[in-house]
């Protein structure tokens, strides 16, 4: 504890910096885990109308709303930009 104390001046600023950049990490991943989970259920619905499990206008609907998300977070990426 005492040597934490003596070197917080010089690793204060690395620790920060550190915690800064696991955060960006943190928020990065959401987004891709965002984005990559809405193309697994697009992948999802495409195979469940392939097999007829879905009619073709319940389809079009689940798909235009996964659309819109995925058109959503890549437009918020872009901002991020």
């Amino acid at each position: 504890m005492l040597l934490k104390i003596l070197f917080a001046p010089v690793l204060g600023p690395i620790e920060g910096v550190s915690w800064i950049a696991d955060k960006i990490l943190e928020q990065a991943d959401i987004s891709t885990n965002d984005l990559a989970s809405l193309q697994k259920q697009l992948l999802a619905l495409q195979l469940a109308f392939d097999m007829g499990e879905l009619s073709e206008a319940d389809f079009e609907a689940q798909e235009e709303e996964i659309l819109l998300a995925i058109q959503a977070v890549e437009d918020e990426e872009d901002l991020d930009e």
